[in-house]
């Protein structure tokens, strides 16, 4: 439990320095490489795509789609480029004289285009109008959320919540860590008026706060189904006590396109 509570702490200090204080052309290449590591662990970490060129193309491309979210998302260089990365793919899939399967290239699509788009999200939000500011949203979101639920699922849990998907988790845990992330999101809104005197709706805020924390709890258990079913612990060891970018970030990857959802149609500031 040391090693997690430090590597975390690590882990908001890098945030925060990166995301919140650098400029944003450097946010963007921060979240395009753990866009890059994420698409290596879920094709070459789990065992799912052994095929390397394929690895690189979504490496790659995962990285393009986060610098591409940082110039605007350009529709005509967004188009081209999916174009230009499936005929990569499917290039491959002709070449292979049918050994590469059409699970494969879905795959790489997902991990070189669906999943960089989604974590791209940080990279649009710090885009908007105090967007470095926003940009903490999704964080509190995923991460109080699951806090409350690692520290009161340990102390209370006594109901599995997911037995198979996730023997850890308990319902106790879940509702403690939808209460952690309401009043975390209370606390931002109270912190953005007193100490940036920006007018930050507390009812919405809340809003925010439990819908971030099932979108949380929704994300950690989506990229869980698929480590039981390949039969591994942790996508990587990159993060002591947490495991690779896909085991820390896995709630981000839903919380991050809600909350720019929910800053385009709900604004929490006024």
């Amino acid at each position: 439990m040391k090693t997690r509570i430090l590597a975390g702490a690590g882990i908001v200090v890098v945030l925060l320095a990166v995301l919140f204080l650098a400029p944003t052309w450097i946010s963007a290449i921060f979240v395009g490489a753990m866009a890059a590591i994420g698409s290596y662990e879920l094709l070459w970490g789990t065992g799912l795509v052994k095929h390397l060129r394929l690895n690189i193309y979504s490496a790659i491309f995962a990285f393009a789609v986060c610098v591409w979210s940082y110039f605007g998302c350009p529709y005509a260089f967004g188009l081209l480029g999916a174009l230009l990365f499936a005929a990569l793919i499917f290039g491959e899939m002709m070449a292979s004289k049918l050994q590469l399967q059409v699970k494969d290239a879905m795959l790489c699509l997902a991990s070189g285009l669906l999943i960089p788009f989604m974590l791209a999200s940080l990279v649009r939000i710090s885009n908007m109008e105090q967007g470095k500011l926003m940009l903490v949203i999704p964080f509190i979101m995923a991460f109080f959320s699951d806090t409350g639920a690692y520290f009161i699922g340990v102390l209370f849990g006594k109901h599995k919540m997911a037995p198979v998907i996730s023997p850890k988790k308990s319902w106790e845990g879940f509702y403690g860590g939808i209460v952690v992330a309401v009043l975390g999101m209370a606390l931002y809104a109270l912190l953005l008026r007193q100490i940036w005197n920006i007018s930050a709706s507390y009812g919405i805020a809340l809003i925010y706060g439990l819908l971030g924390a099932l979108a949380g709890v929704f994300g950690d258990l989506s990229m869980s189904v698929i480590k039981r079913q390949v039969g591994i612990k942790d996508y990587g060891n990159l993060i002591p006590g947490h495991g690779g970018v896909l085991d820390r970030f896995d709630s981000v990857l839903i919380t991050a396109p809600l909350t720019e959802v929910l800053l385009l149609i709900l604004p929490m500031v006024v």
